[in-house]
């Protein structure tokens, strides 16, 4: 989102519009400007899933992310005012809680146009208030497409959802904003609980995701808008109170992937903190603490990361030019390429490379600049390098925005939008003559990347028991607590347990080889009487598996081991194995799964190799180590 005058500026978070690829079939429509043909991007299989860094289709196959949002049912009114004054909307556009350009264009001329632009997926952001506004729009709002008359915000959204995936796009749902208020800082949307409750926001979203699951292109449900700070509370990120976004975002992820399996899950980091004056502490995180606290949901292979940019936002700058909030830290714009690019890499890319307990797809699912008639400097060259990193990176993104007003004379109202309909229906839009963007725009669109079959791969995720359980299996989920007044970690089905951490209870978990689940019960095991093989670990409690199980899940009582959940092997396994002990530092292999990346930051890690299973846990409570994990029992898995 934009904004522009400074107090609307106050605690910015800049944004970034998510970009889907454009994928063909059927008739074809004409770019605009006269270009060439574009066919409709129908040529793709839900639902869309990730492998490693990448998203893909049913088939398997690379599914960038090219796309743009179409913003307005998260509302237009700036807080103040009549909300049906054009002066108290944001640039003149009052969008009356629906998706922008209704009252302008008919819906076929509206998604020919998107075609024409090239991208493959719309997200499309929403307000918790369209879920519960009863009332219709007025029929002004949706005068070029009169068979809307009548109905209310939510059921314009569904015609308008139905119409997007019928005519190839997907379509990712972003929960923008709680109240119609339009944007930023201290506006009452900073949070997912500002202005409701997290089961409020939670419920909301079941509804959504239950209204859509049955369209398979509606392939994605972005929690939240740029959470940041409110009057008096930051967000934070694993501190385990009503503010800390890492447990809402992986409650809410994993009740969605519940309800709709199909989902992708997009989680943005926090856009903002602290109070922006001098000699206060204050910035913009992003996605900088997954590096040590990442998210595991039920469904490997559907967690997506988002981070949002724009040129005069920075990583602590609020992007306010004057007044209050203005601080004198550098805008992204004020950045080198080359440091431009390396602030990119720390704030989100990170989390693109392979080999750790966090690697995923990163979507840039808002940024944006001034076009036609924009005659800053700095902005332009800071969208150039910016297209250079995405390009480079093959990255998926999505501008904002992507419908906007142009006044009678056929001025854009919003310089940002790649489209702008007059109050005729014409039509003033990027590929037209005359907007600077165009060139970097069509380097992104037509930028080389990664194209058919990705390969499978392997997942490692971790558990956290910080301070609440971490269920991630189904299977358990759906029956009595396996460990009654104890914190547990459950891996997700089909993984099992490969690694602990001394001293904070967190875990990894792998479905990397083998061995896999067979048939049978569970076992919770609290005490030695399944050791056998020799004593591995001399003068230390153990726990351990039965044979032909191994470990799919532990608890602990404060930091000491409590029990071991264990799951039958489909096939015998091979007896033996080694300890491996981590009571004096690390102890994990020097390569395989999940060695580049640090899940649990000053504690010592014991952890098997790739082609082990963990069948057995040390601890002992002498030497005032408190029932801390001390070794591992790790047997070859073939």
């Amino acid at each position: 989102m934009t904004m522009k005058s400074p107090a609307a500026r106050l605690l910015a978070l800049a944004g970034c519009l998510p970009m889907l690829a454009v994928l063909a079939a059927g008739p074809g429509v004409a770019a605009p400007g006269g270009g060439p043909e574009v066919r409709p991007a129908a040529s793709w299989t839900g639902p869309l899933s990730t492998r490693g860094r990448y998203v893909v289709d049913a088939d398997g196959d690379r599914f960038k992310l090219k796309a743009a949002n179409w913003a307005g049912a998260q509302g237009t009114w700036q807080g103040s005012g009549s909300v049906d004054d054009p002066a108290n909307n944001q640039a003149g556009q009052v969008s009356h809680n629906i998706p922008l350009g209704l009252d302008r264009v008919p819906m076929a001329r509206l998604l020919a146009d998107f075609h024409g632009l090239g991208i493959n997926s719309i997200r499309l952001p929403f307000a918790n208030a369209m879920v519960h506004d009863t009332a219709p729009v007025p029929d002004s709002a949706v005068a070029a497409n009169p068979q809307l008359r009548g109905r209310t915000p939510l059921q314009v959204f569904d015609a308008v959802v139905a119409a997007l995936t019928a005519d190839g796009f997907a379509v990712i749902l972003n929960n923008h904003t709680t109240g119609y208020r339009f944007c930023c800082g201290l506006d009452g949307n900073e949070r997912w609980n500002s202005g409701q409750s997290t089961a409020q926001w939670e419920d909301d979203w079941l509804f959504m995701v239950n209204r859509y699951k049955a369209d398979k292109r509606v392939v994605g449900a972005d929690l939240r808008n740029e959470v940041r700070r409110d009057t008096w509370d930051d967000p934070n990120w694993g501190l385990g109170d009503a503010h800390d976004e890492y447990a809402a975002f992986e409650e809410a992820g994993n009740r969605i992937l519940r309800a709709a399996p199909d989902l992708l899950v997009v989680m943005e980091g926090i856009n903002w903190y602290g109070i922006p004056a001098a000699g206060l502490s204050h910035g913009r995180p992003m996605l900088t603490p997954v590096r040590s606290l990442s998210h595991t949901l039920i469904d490997s292979g559907k967690l997506v990361y988002a981070a949002h940019f724009y040129g005069y936002t920075g990583p602590a700058n609020t992007g306010a030019g004057s007044g209050p909030g203005a601080t004198d830290d550098p805008r992204y714009q004020d950045f080198t390429p080359e440091q431009l690019a390396q602030v990119v890499d720390d704030q989100a890319l990170f989390v693109t490379r392979a080999g750790q307990h966090f690697t995923a797809p990163v979507w840039i699912s808002e940024f944006g600049a001034g076009g036609r008639g924009s005659t800053d400097t700095g902005e332009q060259a800071w969208l150039h390098a910016f297209t250079d990193i995405l390009v480079r990176g093959d990255t998926d993104f999505a501008a904002w925005p992507l419908v906007g007003w142009a006044d009678a004379a056929g001025r854009p109202q919003d310089t940002w939008a790649l489209l702008s309909y007059g109050p005729d229906g014409r039509r003033l839009g990027l590929g037209d003559p005359g907007d600077w963007r165009a060139v970097d725009w069509n380097r992104l669109i037509d930028a080389p990347g990664l194209s058919g079959p990705v390969p499978a791969v392997d997942h490692w995720n971790m558990l956290a028991l910080d301070h609440a359980d971490q269920d991630l299996s189904r299977r358990m989920l759906a029956r009595a607590d396996w460990s009654p007044g104890n914190r547990k970690g459950n891996c997700p089905d089909g993984q099992r347990l490969t690694a602990l951490a001394r001293g904070d209870s967190r875990a990894l978990c792998t479905d990397a080889g083998r061995p896999a689940v067979g048939t049978g019960d569970w076992v919770t095991v609290t005490d030695e009487r399944y050791v056998t093989g020799g004593d591995w670990a001399s003068g230390y409690d153990k726990l351990q598996c039965p044979d032909r199980a191994f470990a799919v899940g532990y608890s602990v009582r404060g930091n000491a081991m409590a029990a071991l959940l264990c799951a039958p092997a489909a096939a015998a396994l091979p007896p033996g194995g080694r300890a491996v002990w981590f009571d004096r530092g690390d102890n994990r292999p020097g390569t395989g799964g999940s060695v580049a990346s640090d899940w649990a930051p000053g504690r010592s890690k014991g952890q098997c190799a790739d082609g082990e299973y963990l069948a057995g846990v040390a601890s002992t409570w002498q030497r005032l180590q408190y029932g801390a994990p001390a070794a591992l029992l790790c047997r070859p898995s073939a």
